[in-house]
């Protein structure tokens, strides 16, 4: 006969200082010796703390009781902040925010880089901190998430539409109103919501697998184009025609309106086909031309990546081009370059640009993003980085003045990082959103790489990301 083992209780500390943020939205505190990271609270709280899990080197914790609040402290301008997963950092000055990035930017700096560095630059701040996103994916769900103050005054989790509950992949919170982006966002999700209640449409179940709607898209632009995607779980043409013709006859100001059957166990659509079902199946995004001089237009589609902040963009792709330093003599190679959108945005200052995205259909917009344009010097390639970039394609489009690299969150695969040592252009320009694989890469550069500038930009007000460009010159 087993023992009935009883579980041991977490303890609380007392009266803890939290001393510092640090990632994925937490803040830092100490006890002795003892690493803390409190969910809830912002540096300067004086708090007692609940713990809620026990690491090898550090354990989890959440505020029980505060004895005092920080002065960086604000109140957040969203009634669902604290149980949604995003805009973590709300509740914390926008002006704090700023100066912990630069902070977590300088932290990977000094910890992580086996290198010396110049002094890094005030971060950018975006102009807008709120309404500030392109592009936003909500989930439909039968399992609402349903707060304490919810239960006790009756009220079921059933049917929801909007963002996952951290940690808990099949609880939705019913967001109402978002505040990352503008309007007509809110409108349609709300509207698509009461129809579907209305109608008897059913949420999707992630751990059954069943129910017919299942995720939705809204994609914007400066200019008001817009494109909604919605994902059904299996097809069913009266269903699905009946939702889709009231959404079109409600906004017919959605430029681009398109759905996919997603029978798959996961809600990724990047590997599905999107279909249209009224309008353009893309929408056109402008921003400025690197040195004033009219605007550039890019087309998005479904499946494309471009940068969710769009003013911000610019200033991110205005500072690469200016760190690049670039010259109407240089062949420029565009690494990870998406659907063209840095590379369109330098051609017209240089000889020549090359580009290199692993996404075929990226590759096609980036083409498209140069006629559009009116821009002649570009050429696209789709490939897995590490094997396109090879001698041979060296060989054929000769060697670079200047490389700018965008990676994903994983940074540049170890063949790509050594391959650009083995190229030696005079120039590198490293646009990353991860500071610590980028520093991880640069480990490698500097071996023949001097670092000039470090310039952090915040692209996501509210959260602790951040993107940060490397300047760097061939020693």
């Amino acid at each position: 006969m087993g023992r009935n083992k009883r579980r041991k209780k977490h303890p609380i500390y007392e009266e803890v200082s939290i001393i510092d943020a640090g990632s994925e939205g937490k803040s830092i505190a100490k006890v002795d010796d003892l690493v803390i990271f409190v969910n809830g609270a912002v540096p300067g709280d004086i708090v007692d703390l609940q713990v809620t899990a026990v690491k090898r080197r550090f354990v989890e914790a959440r505020p029980v009781k505060f004895h005092q609040y920080s002065d960086k402290r604000v109140k957040p301008i969203c009634d669902h902040f604290g149980v949604c997963g995003g805009c973590k950092w709300q509740f914390l000055n926008y002006q704090d925010q700023l100066g912990y990035k630069t902070k977590q930017v300088a932290d990977n700096f000094k910890h992580l880089g086996k290198f010396e560095f110049p002094a890094i630059q005030p971060i950018l701040a975006s102009e807008n901190t709120a309404y500030y996103r392109n592009k936003l994916e909500f989930t439909f769900s039968n399992k609402a998430w349903v707060t304490k103050e919810q239960m006790e005054a009756g009220v079921e989790g059933d049917n929801a539409l909007g963002f996952h509950v951290p940690g808990r992949f099949d609880k939705i919170v019913d967001v109402d109103h978002c505040h990352l982006q503008k309007d007509p966002s809110n409108a349609i999700r709300n509207f698509i919501r009461a129809y579907a209640l209305e109608n008897g449409l059913s949420f999707f179940d992630l751990r059954e697998q069943v129910g017919f709607l299942r995720t939705m898209v809204i994609r914007t632009t400066e200019n008001g184009e817009l494109m909604l995607i919605v994902a059904f779980f299996y097809e069913d043409i009266e269903l699905r025609e009946g939702l889709l013709n009231a959404i079109h006859n409600q906004f017919p100001e959605i430029t681009s309106l398109m759905y996919v059957i997603n029978e798959k166990k996961n809600d990724s659509i990047a590997d599905q086909d999107i279909l249209l079902f009224n309008g353009n199946d893309h929408i056109v995004e402008t921003m400025p031309r690197f040195k004033g001089d009219g605007e550039l237009k890019f087309k998005i589609g479904p499946k494309s990546f471009y940068q969710t902040n769009s003013k911000q963009a610019y200033e991110l792709y205005r500072l690469t081009a200016e760190m690049a330093d670039l010259q109407s003599t240089d062949k420029v190679y565009d690494l990870y370059t998406g659907t063209g959108t840095i590379a369109n945005f330098v051609a017209p200052y240089v000889e020549k640009v090359v580009g290199v995205e692993y996404v075929e259909d990226a590759i096609k917009d980036a083409f498209i993003n140069s006629g559009e344009n009116g821009i002649d010097n570009t050429d696209f390639y789709a490939g897995d980085m590490k094997d396109v970039l090879n001698d041979d394609f060296i060989a054929k489009h000769g060697k670079p003045d200047l490389i700018i690299t965008d990676p994903p969150r994983a940074g540049m695969h170890m063949d790509v990082v050594n391959k650009i040592l083995d190229i030696e252009a005079p120039k590198v320009v490293y646009v990353s959103c991860n500071p610590a694989t980028q520093v991880r890469d640069l480990n490698e550069l500097t071996s023949k790489y001097e670092i000039v500038n470090i310039q952090p930009v915040d692209m996501f007000p509210h959260t602790h990301h951040v993107e940060n460009i490397v300047s760097l010159r061939l020693r």
